[in-house]
């Protein structure tokens, strides 16, 4: 069976190993969602990875509703990425973008003070980080109620996929993954407590995963299959998202995206006795891999050992790290040597500047300060 630091082809991608970076929103960029140049400092340092999955990255101003997020809709922000997917490059790195549609967990302040647009009207639970409110200097206000997408609108969101797409591989990305997880706009549309539509993208899980379908066709025909891969997260509520019988309406998720051809699929799969609570379902990605024949990625509180165990298994062909290669520049390394693990600084991860988020020290670092 490979081994974590064996190399994969993945479509066009080749990754030197099975270490992925998964996508990690940091609250870098500017009001306006522009990249800032500290980020090609954080993406050089962890180009070790087989292949890193950028932080979850806006395709319109509709669809972005994140303090301080990246956007890739416009000229100046794909200027903007391309010292970043530069320097990973020169360092020897893969990365790709994810493409990201909030749907209803973007706030109206984000629109003008229009409603946001999901499935149905619907309202998301809690509270989404805004910009300071003038008046309170609040950064955190409850979610309002979307609006339902007109049938009439969808080829517009579609278009908006692929015009990012297209500007991703313009700032010289490797290729980009679909955020169709977390309870994001096409995750809105394909469970059934957040769907409630009646028309042909509502109802049946083949009118569900519709979208989902649309997106990802309309993204492989503008860059290729072999440079697109597509993020689920089948198991369990995310962000107040859920469905009643996740089994079959994955399958066919995943069904559909082997028709398609995409090169990739990352699961965000929580496992029992996981750091953010036990899931509710267990892990689906057992029948979606009898049916999905590219690379399979998982990503949930892996270490290195459950990590090989899971391609020991056949389960999986790469393992996707989060906060353990946000706070391990050197992840790959450290897994590898079983080197010890920085420990993370949760409260630092959206705040802004280089604390946080470029001084995570390597091994060699540590190893140059204590001697």
């Amino acid at each position: 069976m490979p081994s974590l630091f064996d190399p994969i082809q993945l479509g066009a991608i080749h990754a030197a190993n099975r270490v992925w970076m998964s996508p990690l929103t940091r609250g870098r960029s500017t009001r306006s969602h522009v990249p800032t140049p500290v980020m090609a400092d954080y993406y050089r340092q962890r180009a070790s990875a087989g292949l890193i999955i950028s932080e979850a990255t806006g395709i319109s101003q509709q669809g972005l509703g994140w303090a301080y997020a990246p956007g890739i809709w416009s000229d100046e922000q794909v200027e903007a990425w391309k010292p970043i997917t530069a320097a990973v490059h020169e360092a020897g790195g893969k990365i790709v973008s994810q493409l990201w549609h909030m749907g209803r967990l973007v706030h109206a302040d984000f629109l003008g003070g229009e409603p946001p647009v999901s499935s149905s009207a619907t309202t998301a639970p809690g509270e989404v980080r805004t910009y300071p409110a003038e008046d309170s200097g609040e950064i955190k206000r409850p979610y309002g109620q979307a609006r339902p997408l007109r049938t009439d609108e969808i080829p517009g969101i579609l278009d908006d996929y692929a015009r990012a797409a297209e500007n991703a591989i313009r700032a010289g990305f490797d290729g980009v993954q679909i955020h169709a997880a977390n309870g994001y706009l096409i995750d809105q549309f394909l469970r059934d407590n957040s769907n409630f539509r009646e028309d042909t993208y509502g109802g049946s899980i083949e009118n569900r995963i519709r979208l989902l379908r649309e997106v990802s066709q309309r993204v492989v025909d503008t860059i290729g299959a072999e440079r697109t891969g597509v993020r689920l997260s089948p198991n369990g509520e995310v962000q107040g998202v859920n469905d009643s019988n996740p089994v079959p309406l994955f399958e066919a998720a995943a069904a559909a995206l082997d028709d398609i051809g995409v090169a990739f699929l990352e699961m965000r799969e929580p496992r029992p006795g996981g750091s953010r609570g036990e899931p509710d379902q267990p892990p689906i990605h057992p029948v979606m891999r009898k049916v999905y024949s590219g690379v399979l990625a998982l990503n949930s509180d892996y270490d290195a050992d459950s990590a090989q165990a899971a391609l020991d298994a056949g389960e999986a062909d790469a393992i996707a790290f989060g906060r353990t290669f946000l706070a391990n520049p050197d992840l790959p390394r450290r897994l590898r040597d079983g080197l010890p693990l920085n420990p993370q600084r949760e409260e630092l991860f959206y705040v802004g500047g280089a604390e946080g988020y470029t001084d995570y020290p390597t091994a060699d670092e540590l190893a140059l300060a204590s001697a």
